[in-house]
Protein backbone atom coordinates (compact mmCIF):
# COMPACT_ATOMS: atom_id res chain seq x y z
CA UNK A 1 0.00 0.00 0.00
CA UNK A 2 2.81 2.38 0.86
CA UNK A 3 4.54 1.65 -2.46
CA UNK A 4 1.32 2.39 -4.35
CA UNK A 5 0.90 5.70 -2.55
CA UNK A 6 4.50 6.67 -3.39
CA UNK A 7 3.83 6.10 -7.11
CA UNK A 8 0.59 8.11 -6.90
CA UNK A 9 2.31 11.05 -5.18
CA UNK A 10 5.14 11.02 -7.76
CA UNK A 11 2.63 10.91 -10.62
CA UNK A 12 0.73 13.86 -9.17
CA UNK A 13 3.89 15.89 -8.67
CA UNK A 14 5.14 15.08 -12.16
CA UNK A 15 1.77 15.89 -13.71
CA UNK A 16 1.72 19.23 -11.92
CA UNK A 17 5.23 20.11 -13.09
CA UNK A 18 4.75 19.20 -16.74
CA UNK A 19 1.10 19.98 -17.39
CA UNK A 20 0.07 22.65 -14.88
CA UNK A 21 3.21 24.76 -14.48
CA UNK A 22 3.51 25.56 -18.24
CA UNK A 23 0.13 27.27 -18.11
CA UNK A 24 1.54 29.95 -15.83
CA UNK A 25 4.13 30.80 -18.49
CA UNK A 26 1.57 30.95 -21.27
CA UNK A 27 2.83 27.79 -23.00
CA UNK A 28 0.41 25.82 -25.14
CA UNK A 29 1.24 22.11 -25.64
CA UNK A 30 -0.91 22.05 -28.79
CA UNK A 31 1.86 23.97 -30.60
CA UNK A 32 4.05 20.89 -30.19
CA UNK A 33 1.64 18.88 -32.34
CA UNK A 34 0.51 21.30 -35.06
CA UNK A 35 3.41 23.78 -34.97
CA UNK A 36 3.43 27.52 -34.39
CA UNK A 37 2.22 28.25 -37.93
CA UNK A 38 -1.31 27.02 -37.25
CA UNK A 39 -4.79 28.39 -36.79
CA UNK A 40 -6.62 28.67 -33.50
CA UNK A 41 -9.20 26.13 -34.68
CA UNK A 42 -6.43 23.57 -35.31
CA UNK A 43 -4.94 24.12 -31.88
CA UNK A 44 -8.39 23.95 -30.27
CA UNK A 45 -9.00 20.60 -32.00
CA UNK A 46 -5.73 19.26 -30.61
CA UNK A 47 -6.52 20.50 -27.10
CA UNK A 48 -9.95 18.86 -27.27
CA UNK A 49 -8.62 15.59 -28.69
CA UNK A 50 -6.01 15.18 -25.94
CA UNK A 51 -8.25 16.53 -23.20
CA UNK A 52 -6.12 19.62 -22.62
CA UNK A 53 -9.23 21.80 -22.44
CA UNK A 54 -10.62 19.89 -19.45
CA UNK A 55 -10.12 20.84 -15.80
CA UNK A 56 -6.77 19.77 -14.37
CA UNK A 57 -8.32 17.20 -12.03
CA UNK A 58 -10.15 15.56 -14.93
CA UNK A 59 -6.97 15.53 -17.03
CA UNK A 60 -5.08 13.76 -14.25
CA UNK A 61 -7.90 11.26 -13.74
CA UNK A 62 -8.00 10.51 -17.49
CA UNK A 63 -4.24 10.00 -17.49
CA UNK A 64 -4.27 7.56 -14.56
CA UNK A 65 -7.29 5.66 -15.91
CA UNK A 66 -5.56 5.45 -19.28
CA UNK A 67 -2.61 3.65 -17.67
CA UNK A 68 -4.99 0.88 -16.59
CA UNK A 69 -7.66 0.89 -19.31
CA UNK A 70 -6.10 2.69 -22.28
CA UNK A 71 -7.27 5.85 -24.00
CA UNK A 72 -9.02 6.82 -27.22
CA UNK A 73 -7.99 10.06 -28.91
CA UNK A 74 -10.59 11.36 -31.38
CA UNK A 75 -11.48 14.30 -33.63
CA UNK A 76 -9.85 12.94 -36.77
CA UNK A 77 -6.27 13.81 -35.91
CA UNK A 78 -5.03 10.42 -37.13
CA UNK A 79 -3.93 9.54 -33.62
CA UNK A 80 -3.75 5.85 -32.89
CA UNK A 81 -5.66 4.20 -30.06
CA UNK A 82 -3.46 3.95 -27.00
CA UNK A 83 -3.98 0.60 -25.32
CA UNK A 84 -3.16 -0.13 -21.69
CA UNK A 85 -0.84 0.76 -20.16
CA UNK A 86 -1.23 4.14 -21.88
CA UNK A 87 1.35 6.68 -20.69
CA UNK A 88 0.18 9.41 -23.02
CA UNK A 89 0.80 10.42 -26.61
CA UNK A 90 4.01 11.97 -27.92
CA UNK A 91 3.44 15.10 -29.99
CA UNK A 92 6.90 15.00 -31.54
CA UNK A 93 7.08 11.31 -32.44
CA UNK A 94 3.32 11.07 -33.11
CA UNK A 95 3.23 7.77 -31.30
CA UNK A 96 2.08 6.49 -27.93
CA UNK A 97 4.63 6.94 -25.15
CA UNK A 98 4.21 3.28 -24.22
CA UNK A 99 5.23 2.14 -27.71
CA UNK A 100 8.26 4.45 -27.66
CA UNK A 101 9.40 3.19 -24.27
CA UNK A 102 8.87 -0.48 -25.15
CA UNK A 103 11.03 0.06 -28.23
CA UNK A 104 13.85 1.66 -26.18
CA UNK A 105 13.61 -0.43 -23.00
CA UNK A 106 15.61 -3.47 -24.24
CA UNK A 107 18.65 -1.22 -24.74
CA UNK A 108 18.43 0.20 -21.22
CA UNK A 109 17.72 -3.22 -19.72
CA UNK A 110 20.75 -4.75 -21.45
CA UNK A 111 22.98 -1.91 -20.30
CA UNK A 112 21.75 -2.02 -16.70
CA UNK A 113 21.90 -5.81 -16.30
CA UNK A 114 25.40 -6.22 -17.78
CA UNK A 115 26.90 -3.30 -15.90
CA UNK A 116 25.25 -4.25 -12.59
CA UNK A 117 26.69 -7.77 -12.73
CA UNK A 118 30.13 -6.31 -13.37
CA UNK A 119 30.08 -3.72 -10.61
CA UNK A 120 28.47 -5.99 -8.01
CA UNK A 121 30.85 -8.92 -8.45
CA UNK A 122 33.93 -6.74 -9.01
CA UNK A 123 33.18 -4.30 -6.20
CA UNK A 124 32.36 -6.96 -3.61
CA UNK A 125 35.38 -9.13 -4.46
CA UNK A 126 37.80 -6.21 -4.35
CA UNK A 127 36.23 -4.92 -1.13
CA UNK A 128 36.50 -8.29 0.61
CA UNK A 129 40.11 -8.82 -0.47
CA UNK A 130 41.05 -5.30 0.64
CA UNK A 131 39.45 -5.86 4.04
CA UNK A 132 41.22 -9.19 4.55
CA UNK A 133 44.56 -7.70 3.39
CA UNK A 134 44.13 -4.46 5.29
CA UNK A 135 47.15 -2.18 5.05
CA UNK A 136 48.85 -4.22 2.33
CA UNK A 137 50.01 -2.97 -1.04
CA UNK A 138 47.01 -4.67 -2.64
CA UNK A 139 44.64 -2.88 -0.28
CA UNK A 140 46.17 0.54 -0.94
CA UNK A 141 46.28 -0.02 -4.71
CA UNK A 142 42.66 -1.18 -4.93
CA UNK A 143 41.41 1.73 -2.83
CA UNK A 144 43.43 4.15 -4.97
CA UNK A 145 41.78 2.74 -8.08
CA UNK A 146 38.41 2.95 -6.33
CA UNK A 147 39.04 6.61 -5.53
CA UNK A 148 39.80 7.22 -9.20
CA UNK A 149 36.62 5.43 -10.20
CA UNK A 150 34.50 7.55 -7.87
CA UNK A 151 36.17 10.76 -9.08
CA UNK A 152 35.97 10.15 -12.83
CA UNK A 153 32.55 10.80 -14.44
CA UNK A 154 31.02 8.19 -16.70
CA UNK A 155 31.25 10.31 -19.82
CA UNK A 156 35.00 10.82 -19.30
CA UNK A 157 35.69 7.11 -18.85
CA UNK A 158 33.42 6.24 -21.75
CA UNK A 159 35.08 8.68 -24.14
CA UNK A 160 38.54 7.37 -23.20
CA UNK A 161 37.45 3.79 -23.87
CA UNK A 162 35.89 4.79 -27.19
CA UNK A 163 39.00 6.72 -28.19
CA UNK A 164 41.25 3.71 -27.52
CA UNK A 165 39.19 0.67 -28.48
CA UNK A 166 36.82 2.04 -31.13
CA UNK A 167 38.55 4.94 -32.88
CA UNK A 168 42.16 4.23 -31.91
CA UNK A 169 44.92 2.42 -33.85
CA UNK A 170 43.72 -0.42 -36.06
CA UNK A 171 45.30 -3.07 -33.84
CA UNK A 172 43.38 -1.73 -30.83
CA UNK A 173 39.96 -1.43 -32.45
CA UNK A 174 38.56 -4.41 -30.59
CA UNK A 175 35.06 -2.93 -30.33
CA UNK A 176 34.41 -1.10 -33.62
CA UNK A 177 30.61 -1.12 -33.14
CA UNK A 178 30.58 -0.08 -29.48
CA UNK A 179 27.16 1.25 -28.47
CA UNK A 180 25.32 -0.25 -31.45
CA UNK A 181 22.55 -2.36 -30.00
CA UNK A 182 22.03 -5.86 -31.37
CA UNK A 183 19.18 -7.87 -29.78
CA UNK A 184 20.35 -10.70 -27.56
CA UNK A 185 18.09 -13.17 -29.34
CA UNK A 186 19.63 -12.24 -32.69
CA UNK A 187 23.34 -12.59 -31.81
CA UNK A 188 24.29 -12.97 -28.11
CA UNK A 189 28.02 -12.62 -28.78
CA UNK A 190 27.65 -9.41 -30.81
CA UNK A 191 25.17 -8.12 -28.23
CA UNK A 192 27.76 -8.46 -25.47
CA UNK A 193 30.64 -7.20 -27.61
CA UNK A 194 28.85 -4.00 -28.62
CA UNK A 195 27.79 -3.25 -25.05
CA UNK A 196 31.04 -4.21 -23.32
CA UNK A 197 32.65 -0.75 -23.27
CA UNK A 198 29.43 0.83 -22.01
CA UNK A 199 29.25 -1.82 -19.29
CA UNK A 200 32.83 -1.17 -18.23
CA UNK A 201 32.51 2.63 -18.11
CA UNK A 202 29.28 2.43 -16.10
CA UNK A 203 30.47 -0.39 -13.85
CA UNK A 204 33.78 1.35 -13.07
CA UNK A 205 31.98 4.13 -11.22
CA UNK A 206 29.66 1.88 -9.25
CA UNK A 207 32.26 -0.84 -8.56
CA UNK A 208 34.47 1.75 -6.92
CA UNK A 209 31.67 2.75 -4.56
CA UNK A 210 30.80 -0.86 -3.80
CA UNK A 211 34.43 -1.77 -3.13
CA UNK A 212 34.86 1.01 -0.57
CA UNK A 213 31.54 0.22 1.12
CA UNK A 214 32.22 -3.54 1.20
CA UNK A 215 35.66 -2.97 2.68
CA UNK A 216 34.29 -0.72 5.41
CA UNK A 217 31.47 -3.13 6.25
CA UNK A 218 33.81 -6.13 6.32
CA UNK A 219 36.27 -4.40 8.64
CA UNK A 220 33.44 -3.51 11.00
CA UNK A 221 31.90 -6.98 10.87
CA UNK A 222 35.20 -8.81 11.39
CA UNK A 223 35.53 -7.11 14.77
CA UNK A 224 32.16 -8.35 16.07
CA UNK A 225 31.92 -10.79 18.97
CA UNK A 226 30.19 -13.53 16.97
CA UNK A 227 33.09 -13.54 14.48
CA UNK A 228 35.58 -14.05 17.30
CA UNK A 229 33.35 -16.81 18.67
CA UNK A 230 33.25 -18.53 15.29
CA UNK A 231 37.02 -18.41 15.08
CA UNK A 232 37.35 -19.71 18.65
CA UNK A 233 35.22 -22.72 17.68
CA UNK A 234 37.84 -23.61 15.12
CA UNK A 235 35.78 -22.91 12.00
CA UNK A 236 37.81 -22.59 8.78
CA UNK A 237 38.67 -19.03 7.75
CA UNK A 238 36.70 -19.41 4.53
CA UNK A 239 33.56 -20.35 6.48
CA UNK A 240 33.99 -17.45 8.89
CA UNK A 241 34.38 -14.97 6.04
CA UNK A 242 31.72 -16.27 3.64
CA UNK A 243 28.96 -17.52 5.96
CA UNK A 244 29.30 -15.09 8.85
CA UNK A 245 31.14 -11.89 8.01
CA UNK A 246 30.18 -11.47 4.36
CA UNK A 247 26.48 -12.17 4.85
CA UNK A 248 26.21 -9.44 7.47
CA UNK A 249 28.32 -7.03 5.43
CA UNK A 250 26.17 -7.53 2.33
CA UNK A 251 22.97 -6.13 3.87
CA UNK A 252 23.70 -2.45 3.04
CA UNK A 253 25.17 -3.56 -0.31
CA UNK A 254 21.87 -5.16 -1.26
CA UNK A 255 20.06 -1.94 -0.33
CA UNK A 256 22.05 0.34 -2.57
CA UNK A 257 22.24 -2.29 -5.33
CA UNK A 258 18.46 -2.44 -5.55
CA UNK A 259 18.18 1.34 -5.67
CA UNK A 260 20.99 1.70 -8.21
CA UNK A 261 19.61 -0.99 -10.50
CA UNK A 262 16.07 0.37 -10.22
CA UNK A 263 17.30 3.85 -11.05
CA UNK A 264 19.26 2.63 -14.07
CA UNK A 265 16.22 0.82 -15.47
CA UNK A 266 14.64 4.25 -15.75
CA UNK A 267 17.49 5.28 -18.05
CA UNK A 268 21.28 5.54 -17.76
CA UNK A 269 21.34 9.01 -19.27
CA UNK A 270 25.07 9.85 -19.32
CA UNK A 271 26.17 6.42 -20.54
CA UNK A 272 23.54 6.23 -23.25
CA UNK A 273 24.35 9.71 -24.52
CA UNK A 274 28.11 9.01 -24.47
CA UNK A 275 27.75 5.82 -26.49
CA UNK A 276 24.82 7.09 -28.61
CA UNK A 277 22.62 4.27 -27.37
CA UNK A 278 18.92 4.64 -28.08
CA UNK A 279 17.61 3.73 -24.64
CA UNK A 280 15.23 5.36 -22.18
CA UNK A 281 17.91 7.79 -21.01
CA UNK A 282 18.53 9.08 -24.54
CA UNK A 283 14.77 9.20 -25.13
CA UNK A 284 14.26 11.38 -22.05
CA UNK A 285 17.07 13.76 -23.04
CA UNK A 286 15.65 14.13 -26.56
CA UNK A 287 12.21 14.71 -25.06
CA UNK A 288 13.57 17.50 -22.86
CA UNK A 289 15.16 19.21 -25.87
CA UNK A 290 11.93 18.86 -27.86
CA UNK A 291 9.68 19.78 -24.91
CA UNK A 292 7.81 16.51 -25.39
CA UNK A 293 6.07 16.59 -22.01
CA UNK A 294 4.18 13.24 -22.20
CA UNK A 295 7.43 11.35 -22.88
CA UNK A 296 9.22 13.01 -19.97
CA UNK A 297 6.37 12.21 -17.62
CA UNK A 298 6.19 8.62 -18.84
CA UNK A 299 9.89 8.04 -18.22
CA UNK A 300 9.68 9.61 -14.75
CA UNK A 301 6.73 7.44 -13.72
CA UNK A 302 8.30 4.24 -15.05
CA UNK A 303 11.55 5.08 -13.25
CA UNK A 304 9.60 5.62 -10.02
CA UNK A 305 7.84 2.27 -10.43
CA UNK A 306 11.18 0.49 -10.89
CA UNK A 307 12.57 2.13 -7.75
CA UNK A 308 9.52 1.14 -5.71
CA UNK A 309 9.72 -2.46 -6.96
CA UNK A 310 13.46 -2.52 -6.18
CA UNK A 311 12.75 -1.40 -2.62
CA UNK A 312 10.20 -4.18 -2.15
CA UNK A 313 12.59 -6.82 -3.53
CA UNK A 314 15.40 -5.53 -1.28
CA UNK A 315 13.17 -5.79 1.80
CA UNK A 316 12.37 -9.41 0.94
CA UNK A 317 16.02 -10.27 0.35
CA UNK A 318 17.01 -8.97 3.79
CA UNK A 319 15.58 -12.07 5.45
CA UNK A 320 17.42 -14.32 3.00
CA UNK A 321 20.82 -12.70 3.47
CA UNK A 322 20.71 -11.82 7.16
CA UNK A 323 19.20 -14.52 9.44
CA UNK A 324 18.65 -11.89 12.13
CA UNK A 325 15.92 -10.28 10.02
CA UNK A 326 12.47 -11.83 10.25
CA UNK A 327 9.09 -10.70 8.94
CA UNK A 328 5.98 -11.18 11.02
Amino acid sequence: MGAFLVVIVISMATFAIFFIAPKFTGSDPSYLYVGKVSTESQRAAVRHSFGLDKPVVVQYADYMIGIVAGRDFSDGLNVEHCGPPCLGYSFQYQSSVTALMLDRFPVTLSLAIGASIMWLTGGVIVGVISALKRGSVLDRASMLIALAGVSLPVYFTGLILLFIFTYGPAWLRWFPDAGTYVPFTQDPLQWARNLFLAWVSLAFLYAALYARLTRANMLETMGEDYIRTARAKGLPARTVVSKHALRAALTPIVTIFGLDLGGLLGGAILTEVTFSMQGLGKLSIDAIYKQDLPVIMGVVIVGAVFLVIANIVVDVLYAVIDPRVRYS
